[in-house]
């Protein structure tokens, strides 16, 4: 099995890069779907969220509001540690169900390539936990007009949503300087999908040599026991 860090800054694309890549052949997981479910009432985070981040993130049901939550990290009055705050409560329950999800679909096929899609990856310390890391970028002013398409907001409101959450991510350029593939999603769907084909293939040649040469060792362990 490949472990395969999908990552990119906000509305770069990371979801059409990752639906591109199950269609070629990869197992995926998004980050941001696990923590929604986590933060269910009755969920592993729930109560410590709402503890911490107070009862005006709620909704009239005792649901947390994305959108109140996401006022409450990223809005122009919060103070930097509450991402931080935020990420330390979530991500290590995350992360275990992420490793979860990895064995699992490990066991199914030994070659697969399994792909986590997490925007925080580099920013929470855990790109050590991949084999490799596919960074997707976008030029900003096609961010801002995904993102008023995405949340049917004016552009003025998306520009200046969008700028307040990159402030709070790691540059582009610095994902690059680590990324093993970058895929540029600033062009035409076609050109993401040459670019996705290429790297999917890349990292399935990956996989592929990683499982052979665990089942080498695997003999050669084997081998070195029985001899001795």
């Amino acid at each position: 099995m490949l472990k395969v860090g999908l990552t990119g800054g906000i509305a770069s694309g990371k979801t059409t890069v990752g639906e591109m890549l199950v269609r070629l052949g990869a197992k995926l997981i998004q980050a941001d779907a696990i923590a929604h479910q986590l933060m269910q009432p009755g969920e592993a985070v729930y109560e410590e969220v709402v503890r911490r981040f107070g009862e005006a993130i709620l909704n009239a049901d005792r649901t947390i509001s994305r959108a109140k939550l996401a006022e409450a990290v990223f809005g122009a009055s919060a103070s930097p540690c509450r991402i931080k705050q935020l990420n330390g409560i979530v991500h290590p329950e995350v992360i275990r169900r992420q490793e979860q999800w990895m064995e699992e679909v490990g066991r199914q096929r030994a070659d697969v390539v399994a792909v986590v899609e997490a925007a925080l990856i580099l920013e929470a310390g855990v790109a050590q936990r991949f084999d490799r890391l596919v960074v997707v970028t976008c030029h900003f002013e096609q961010r801002i007009e995904r993102w008023a398409r995405r949340l049917h907001t004016d552009l003025e409101s998306a520009r200046r949503e969008v700028t307040r959450r990159m402030a709070k991510q790691m540059p582009d350029d610095r994902k690059i300087q680590v990324a093993d593939q970058v895929i540029d999603n600033s062009g035409s769907l076609e050109n993401t999908e040459r670019q996705v084909r290429a790297a999917y293939s890349t990292l399935a040649e990956a996989a592929v040599k990683q499982m052979t040469d665990a089942a080498l060792a695997g003999q050669k362990n084997k081998k070195a026991k029985h001899e001795s």
